[in-house]
């Protein structure tokens, strides 16, 4: 199924499960083809109504005819609308990676989302981006080296090596290096986070990381529920910038649950 955002972008749309309204929102670099959260889907589709989406440039999704990384936030988070729309006005939020700073702009622009969580948000408050990385990035998107720019910005945010070389083999491979220049919209959605935005948040909010990340990980997840006027932080046994699929969709449920009194 398709969403329409505010600018007429189609937005493609799976819907699974029976139950209350779940958007989960995926990290940078993922669509149908390579989704992370499929297994956390899997078992929340048991007793709720989830929506996972192709973010905008992504997969089966479209595009703005002249997209400008700078608009991502704005573009993003009327996605994001679109998509809880389409879910019946409202829906509760999951945001894992990047898609945290998509989940927290929609929370803060005052989306009708009652509780939202968020997996392992990967960046630090109030500080912009990397100007070098940007221009390193996106010099190799405009050369046309989107494998070469896929590998670079996967090692830049920290991604071991060994998962790289992993996502070279993996079938969805060409599916990244068509949405490689998606990683600029991602760059400039976490570099878009500020204390007065986190402070704009109202909702109850569940912040996540793995004990198997880096302090980097680790330290932004408590950092960015300590800004949030209803945030609440908790730390779940994992691997690097990843938790059990089971553990995740069972803290979700009792957290999403909660919010219906």
């Amino acid at each position: 199924m398709q969403a329409r955002s505010a600018d007429g972008t189609p937005i493609a749309v799976s819907r699974t499960g029976d139950g209350p309204a779940l958007v989960m929102v995926d990290p940078a670099g993922a669509f149908h083809g390579l989704r992370p959260m499929a297994g956390a889907v899997s078992a929340l589709a048991q007793r709720f109504t989830v929506h996972t989406y192709d973010r905008r440039g992504r997969g089966d999704s479209g595009d703005a005819p002249d997209p400008a990384p700078g608009d991502a936030p704005e573009r993003e988070v009327e996605d994001l609308a679109a998509v809880v729309e389409l879910a019946g006005g409202e829906a509760y939020v999951y945001g894992f990676s990047s898609g945290c700073a998509v989940a927290l702009r929609a929370a803060a622009a005052g989306l009708p989302i009652p509780r939202l969580a968020l997996l392992e948000p990967p960046f630090v408050v109030d500080e912009p981006a990397d100007t070098a990385f940007v221009d390193e990035l996106r010099g190799l998107i405009e050369r046309g080296e989107r494998g070469a720019a896929v590998e670079f910005f996967n090692r830049g945010i920290g991604v071991p090596d060994e998962f790289v070389a992993q996502l070279r083999e993996h079938p969805a491979w060409p599916g990244l290096e068509a949405m490689a220049h998606t990683f600029l919209y991602d760059v400039a959605v976490t570099a878009s986070m500020t204390s007065d935005l986190l402070a704009a948040v109202r909702q109850p909010a569940l912040v996540l990381n793995s004990d198997g990340s880096d302090d980097y990980l680790r330290g932004a997840a408590r950092d960015v529920a300590a800004r949030i006027p209803a945030g609440e932080h908790r730390e779940l046994p994992g691997d690097w910038h990843g938790v059990d699929d089971a553990a995740l969709a069972e803290l979700l449920a009792g957290w999403f649950s909660a919010g219906r009194g």
